[in-house]
């Protein structure tokens, strides 16, 4: 850990101004939407956990108040104070009306930094109707107010309303920031509870024995949920990949962790197989995901792939004439968790998905395979490694008979396409930039959809059951199931780890199913398959649901539809208690023209993008979710479905009085 006691204002280096944040907001936080509100909590999220995961505290809280106000505090050193040698004015003050302006860039106050590439603290200030920060340092309490206030018609963007002063004597130390997110940016979108949640476990996983308080003392109108959770685990990333396995059969109790440090970087490794059949490696650079790897990714398989092939030969598992195991094979149904704390960070592309340090590959691999092969050499770790090897053979065999699988069934693609005939009726167009499939439940409504569409561009792949659930299968009976195997045609871009995304024939993945019990479980289902097993289907955007409406309502000549029960509320106060209105329980009751008005007519209609904002969360939901483990799926229902919700509406007319 890097000496700090000295960080002053002049650690404090400034990129550039505050202007146009407030005019451009999609520029600096992606969107003004709810997405966007959670963007500027992170910000200053992001610098009290850099504050405590540098060692200089212990403990972040983070408070919700009502009327969308939050608290973020912690027990640090407290931002500079002094007055910065060039600016003139305290940090305090640099930190919230200066874009880009910290101590990480180059001053050496912090040695990891999550927050590095985020737009900064300003931008939040510019983002609030008001915001105020208190520190308390060296036994002194200062405050400084800003705020957004409407000057002749224009407004000002975090000016300074009190600049920063001395307050008082104290014996608490560190910074706290309240704020209130400005409704002219994001309207009346509400801080969500469990999306803070979310992210703040994933980080106090991610920089053991950190304390992290949240509390939400809201009340139900401005979306409290009275609760509070104090997170702290000692055991890191391996109590991480237990929390991921909840719900899972795992092959060995305690997760292995490994962990090593060199001047400059560090890197730890947990590591748990299950019972299943699919691999999740879930990967970030102080403390920011990677979703897409990187090269500590790459250096932390080659390190398994060797240890655990060299651990075969040295027990004699594998026998002489037999041929190494793929890295593929000792990775079946493991979950790892790989965090790498470095300088100079490389991220390759705008979005700090993957790592480009090219020098990361091979410290990873020397610095896991090391510890990773003295570890599985104890006595209370080598029947874990017997275990996976066991496991990677099983996994050889059935590789070995997929292959085959798939080269018989692609030598019958070729004779005669037999897996699609009279199934996708496809498009006349062959630009796949525009091309659109819908992946519709049921002939009934697949036949409305082929009668609707416009063939020139739009697919359509009706589904004559309920397709596999990959969460519980192996590869050879994922691909014997014919809806899967039909689905893998269409795309053509075959499956993990061959998949090509490049080879995809469809801009958009479409899929559209009842707004019911049944289309909600073959959502579920598609979308598992798409997770596990086409992935960037999803990270590159090409997936969507199909939204088609629940209601109709008619009064005379006039039509309109509804797509949810607020939107029906207010249709009933415009079009009057005289209107008739129908509840539309199916694709199938809806005709061609209907369906192409409201759901297909890509002028009208709403589509809901699939995205992933956490891997590690989407990942563990979905084996909770599609798992063996009732119980656990049952107390997840339990806690989050809304038993209390009443469907309220009415079919008629005038009787109804609706």
């Amino acid at each position: 850990m890097m000496a700090g006691n000295d960080y002053k204002a002049g650690d404090i280096r400034v990129l550039e101004g505050l202007d146009a944040v407030r005019k451009r907001p999609g520029m600096y936080i992606g969107t003004t939407g709810v997405k966007g509100l959670h963007h500027i909590l992170w910000e200053i999220i992001d610098n009290s956990v850099d504050e405590v995961a540098n060692g200089y505290g212990d403990t972040v809280t983070v408070t919700f108040l009502d009327d969308n106000v939050v608290r973020v505090s912690d027990n640090g050193r407290g931002i500079p104070v002094d007055k910065h040698p060039k600016l003139r004015i305290s940090g305090v003050e640099v930190v919230f009306t200066q874009l880009h302006a910290g101590a990480k860039f180059d001053s050496g106050q912090y040695a990891y930094s999550g927050g590095l590439h985020g737009v900064g603290a300003s931008v939040t200030n510019a983002l609030s109707e008001w915001l105020t920060v208190e520190v308390h340092r060296d036994g002194k309490k200062y405050r400084a107010e800003f705020h957004s206030p409407e000057v002749g018609g224009k407004i000002k963007s975090g000016v300074i309303k009190t600049p920063l002063t001395f307050v008082g004597a104290t014996k608490q130390k560190g910074s706290v920031v309240t704020f209130k997110a400005d409704e002219r940016v994001f309207g009346k979108e509400k801080y969500d509870y469990d999306t803070v949640i979310d992210r703040m476990r994933e980080v106090a996983y991610l920089n053991k024995g950190i304390k992290i308080v949240i509390t939400d003392e809201r009340l139900p109108l401005y979306g409290g949920t009275e609760r509070s959770d104090t997170l702290c685990y000692a055991g890191g990333i391996a109590d991480y990949v237990q929390y991921i396995n909840e719900g899972r059969a795992v092959l060995y109790d305690k997760p292995l962790y490994v962990e090593a440090k060199e001047p400059n970087f560090e890197v730890a490794v947990a590591i748990q197989h299950t019972d299943s059949y699919a691999e999740h490696i879930h990967s970030y650079v102080n403390s920011i995901p990677t979703p897409e790897g990187g090269t500590h990714e790459v250096g932390f398989k080659s390190a398994v792939t060797k240890v655990f092939n060299e651990f075969a030969r040295k027990n004699n598992i594998l026998k002489e004439k037999q041929q190494n195991l793929l890295g593929e094979d000792f990775r079946e149904g493991m979950v790892a968790v790989i965090t790498v704390k470095m300088q100079n960070v490389q991220f390759e592309g705008q979005t700090k998905s993957k790592l480009g340090n090219p020098e990361v590959r091979s410290k990873v691999e020397n610095l896991v395979a090391e510890r990773l092969e003295a570890l599985i050499a104890m006595r209370g770790f080598k029947s874990a490694a017997e275990k996976i090897v066991a496991k990677a053979m099983g996994a050889a065999r059935s590789r070995e008979a997929a292959k085959r699988a798939k080269d018989i069934a692609r030598q019958q693609n070729k004779l005669n396409g037999s897996n699609l005939v009279g199934k996708l009726s496809s498009c006349t167009g062959k630009n796949a930039a525009v091309n659109e499939l819908f992946i519709v439940e049921g002939d009934s409504a697949g036949g409305s959809a082929k009668q609707a569409r416009d063939r020139s561009f739009q697919a359509i792949l009706p589904l004559r059951g309920k397709p596999l659930n990959v969460e519980k299968a192996p590869l050879e009976k994922i691909l014997a199931n014919e809806e899967i195997s039909t689905i893998i045609s269409a795309l053509g871009t075959g499956i993990e780890p061959q998949f090509e995304i490049d080879d995809l024939k469809y801009d958009k993945v479409i899929i559209l199913a009842d707004a019911d019990q049944d289309g909600a479980h073959i959502r579920a289902l598609l979308l598992t398959f798409f997770f596990r097993y086409m992935r960037p289907l999803i990270t590159e955007g090409h997936v969507y649901i199909g939204m088609p409406p629940l209601y109709k309502m008619q009064r005379k000549d006039e039509v309109r539809y509804f797509y949810d029960d607020a939107a029906l509320e207010e249709g009933r106060k415009e079009m009057g208690k005289n209107a008739l209105l129908q509840r539309f329980k199916g694709l199938g009751e809806m005709n061609p023209e209907q369906l192409w008005e409201t759901t297909m007519d890509p002028a009208h209609r709403t589509l809901t993008r699939v995205t992933i904002e956490d891997a590690a969360v989407a990942d563990r939901r979905i084996s909770v979710l599609m798992g063996d483990d009732s119980a656990v799926r049952k107390d997840y229902i339990y806690r989050y479905a809304d038993f209390n919700r009443v469907d309220d509406f009415a079919v008629g007319g005038e009787d109804d009085g609706r």
